[in-house]
């Protein structure tokens, strides 16, 4: 047997997956937890050698034999963070994540010296949000002097983690549209928006070139393949964004399928043969990293809210669905407006959640809990319905992602949506997304898409279709969210 192993480097765990070459079977696979450090001020960061860390630790649960059956490795990578490193490539400080707010001022401010969002939007195809790389290295520069002096490299951090594997240090399309300096539609480094974050230095010299299409960027180091019990010297592929990643494992790889990810954040994106550009910025304009574009909403609280409101009434998952799932549609009245971490779309970097209707009579834990499941899916209608306006309409949703084992939020999502939705057979989409990309590197036959066609498989037992009256019931109630978050962006728009 041989295998590829597939890494995926979230904000909670980091997870591998070996699949067999021949099967298209995930004959083995493992996570390790993630620490992460937040402040009040909107500050989350890790350690960079907490990811390595955790590598090590979710490998040693697999056997010997299946490690040893590894002939290449591909990686998935939270997106958005920032990892400078030295000249020696030691990491200079702590790793800013996505879901960092604490740059907002650095976003506004480099926003407005562009010339404002329409004109970042129109250069560059996205505005620069306060999760984005861009606002992170500004405010290294302004924070941290003496460290940025030192940046010799900035990397993104599955960047990183390739960087670990191989020594090379290398970035790819998919994941450096995420950045905000970042031109989309020509796929380069924008010059003009790294001299704005920095006029007396050339970042440009700090970042490695942009690859395209999925390459080998290295081998295997020897002291790394000790350390983690692989062979050494294997191909590691390019690698790319968990976004990226999930679309290849979820078979997004051509146009006409929109993938939702259920997950700390909640993405909804689609495959595109050409830039997709929202002039209003609320669907970003990435690049895929299967040389296409992937137009994407994300939302900064999906099971962020679902996970806060098990722990605050002590529910396991079993009880989770059972309350979840008797609990009425549009939760007796409650709506809960998810932005505990403040929130990317709409762009409220210092929102808070808020939760309206509550009386005598609704306030109990099924409808607390279900409401946390409607808001999160109605933050994700909305891009639905963005993609369409751009001329990707979902015929079918393609949910992953941890909320997409509930039963009740997997029919949820198709009556808010009004549209079927189907579940791969594997709920590790960015991880096995970066097995098919290593795959590929070995595969003399057949291109990424060809594998994707082969070993991306649904599982139809929990496909399901929209409910007629779940459809029309839902559709009064996403309009009453929709004006509860017309009030959260009165009190928290432009503060």
């Amino acid at each position: 047997m041989t295998t590829v192993l597939g890494i995926d480097l979230g904000t909670q765990h980091l997870k591998v997956v070996f699949l067999d070459t021949a099967s298209g079977d995930i004959v083995a696979s493992a996570q390790a937890p993630l620490e992460l450090t937040q402040g009040a001020d909107g500050t989350a960061e890790q350690q960079a050698h907490w990811w390595t860390e955790a590598l090590g630790v979710a490998l040693a649960q697999i056997d010997t034999r299946i490690r040893s059956s590894a002939v290449a490795i591909g990686v998935s990578g939270q997106q958005h963070g920032f990892v400078p490193l030295d000249a020696a490539g030691n990491v200079l400080a702590p790793v800013k994540l996505w879901c960092d707010t604490s740059t907002a001022p650095e976003a506004a401010a480099l926003n407005a010296a562009f010339g404002g969002e329409a004109r970042c939007i129109e250069e560059l195809g996205n505005p620069i949000l306060p999760g984005y790389t861009a606002s992170k290295v500004r405010w290294f520069k302004e924070n941290q002097l003496a460290l940025y002096e030192r940046m010799a490299t900035i990397l993104l951090p599955h960047d990183y983690l390739n960087f670990y594997l191989t020594g090379e240090r290398c970035m790819e399309a998919g994941d450096a549209s995420g950045t905000g300096f970042f031109d989309v539609r020509a796929r380069a480094w924008s010059r003009r928006m790294l001299q704005v974050i920095d006029p007396e230095r050339d970042l440009a010299a700090c970042l490695p070139a942009v690859a395209i299409d999925n390459e080998v960027i290295g081998k295997l180091l020897p002291k790394v393949a000790s350390a983690l019990g692989l062979p050494v010297g294997i191909s590691v592929s390019i690698g790319g964004g968990d976004n990226m990643m999930g679309a290849i494992g979820t078979g997004n790889v051509r146009p006409g399928t929109v993938t939702m990810s259920l997950g700390t954040s909640g993405t909804v994106y689609a495959y595109a043969e050409n830039p997709i550009v929202d002039p209003k910025g609320n669907i970003a304009a990435f690049c895929s990293s299967t040389g296409g574009w992937l137009p994407l909403l994300c939302t900064m609280n999906c099971t962020v809210s679902t996970e806060l409101f098990r722990g605050l009434l002590g529910v396991d998952i079993g009880a989770f669905e059972a309350l979840v799932s008797v609990a009425p549609c549009g939760s007796d009245g409650l709506i809960t407006v998810p932005f505990f971490n403040g929130e990317r779309t709409p762009n409220l970097p210092n929102a808070k959640g808020i939760i309206v209707g509550i009386d005598s009579h609704n306030l109990v834990a099924g409808n607390l809990l279900r409401s946390q499941v409607e808001g999160a899916t109605f933050a994700l209608r909305f891009g639905i319905d963005e993609l369409a306006a751009l001329g990707r309409p979902a015929e079918e949703i393609v949910l992953t992602g941890g909320g997409a084992r509930s039963a009740t939020w997997r029919q949820i999502v198709a009556d808010v949506c009004g549209v079927p939705v189907v579940v791969p057979a594997s709920d590790e989409g960015a991880a096995l997304g970066a097995a098919l990309q290593a795959m590929a590197l070995i595969d003399g036959e057949r291109d990424l898409a060809a594998l994707v066609e082969v070993f991306v498989r649904r599982d139809d037992s929990q496909g399901c279709m929209p409910n007629t009256a779940g459809v029309r019931d839902y559709s009064d109630v996403y309009q009453s969210y929709q004006r509860a978050v017309a009030q959260a962006i009165a009190l928290y728009g432009d503060h």
